[in-house]
């Protein structure tokens, strides 16, 4: 009988215990459902907002901008600045709102990582950042140097060009990858390695290679400021109406025909204007 009066007592203590304990975890529950319902509503409102915000501020004109770039190349893939804002909002505030339930719940452990993963995200975001302006300034100077090379009338544009716009990106992305805390230094020493040879062979190329191309267009440039496009001109026994003058030549238009003439030729020999 005391057996049983005793099992009738451990039993009795065990469901007030229990009961105890819902009755305390009841009211953190209804806190926290409380908490996830108003940060749903929360989460609606502000992307709503958002999305009126970033329609007002013509995001599209940039993301335009940011896809003329030719990252990519030709490739279909495209970037998406309004969604990518949106998106970033969305989780920031869903991971807000499960740090406040995790805390009303007691759950420290849930509550740390989460507050650590926000605290990383500046540290991401900037370093995003600095990739996307590495993208642009490389695209930037790879336009400017193939117009450049163009105008010239020089070959080796597009090497040239795309040479530039990998070795910019490639030191921005090493660069933002420090920024988001990653130790770069093995990455850093070997493609320095590599980058230092490859620059070197490709400055003696483009230097032994191109050296006469150099030497014409500074002769170009005496040649028009000696002689212009209608001047009539005798050189050697070739007399006739200059028709234009190129980076490594002069047209001369004679009765027999137009004659191209290297404009190494005209700076070397002896020549008479005759109107």
């Amino acid at each position: 009988m005391e057996t049983i009066n005793n099992w009738k007592a451990i039993a009795s203590e065990s469901l007030s215990t229990i009961g105890r304990e819902i009755a305390t975890a009841f009211p953190k529950i209804f806190g926290a459902i409380i908490i996830l319902i108003i940060g749903w509503l929360t989460i609606k409102i502000v992307i709503f907002l958002l999305k009126k915000v970033l329609k007002i501020t013509k995001i599209d004109a940039l993301n335009e901008k940011i896809n003329d770039m030719e990252i990519t190349g030709k490739s279909d893939f495209k970037i998406d600045l309004s969604k990518i804002v949106l998106g970033f909002a969305k989780w920031f505030l869903i991971l807000v709102f499960l740090i406040l339930t995790a805390d009303i719940l007691n759950f420290q452990i849930i509550s740390q990582e989460i507050g650590n993963l926000l605290n990383y995200l500046p540290r991401f975001f900037s370093a995003l950042a600095l990739l996307m302006v590495g993208f642009y300034i490389g695209s930037l100077v790879k336009k400017t140097v193939k117009k450049l090379f163009e105008s010239f009338e020089l070959g080796g544009s597009n090497l040239v060009s795309n040479l530039l716009f990998y070795i910019i990106v490639i030191f921005m992305s090493i660069t933002a990858l420090n920024q988001a805390g990653v130790d770069t230094t093995i990455i850093t020493n070997n493609i320095t390695m590599i980058l230092g040879a490859f620059l070197l062979a490709f400055a003696l190329g483009v230097g032994l290679g191109t050296r006469e191309i150099i030497a014409d267009i500074m002769r170009s440039f005496y040649t028009r400021k000696t002689y212009a496009v209608g001047d009539r001109i005798v050189i050697g026994d070739d007399e006739g109406t200059i028709k234009a003058i190129e980076n490594n030549s002069l047209i001369l238009e004679t009765r027999a025909g137009e004659f191209v003439i290297p404009i190494k030729d005209v700076v070397s020999q002896k020549v008479q204007i005759k109107s």
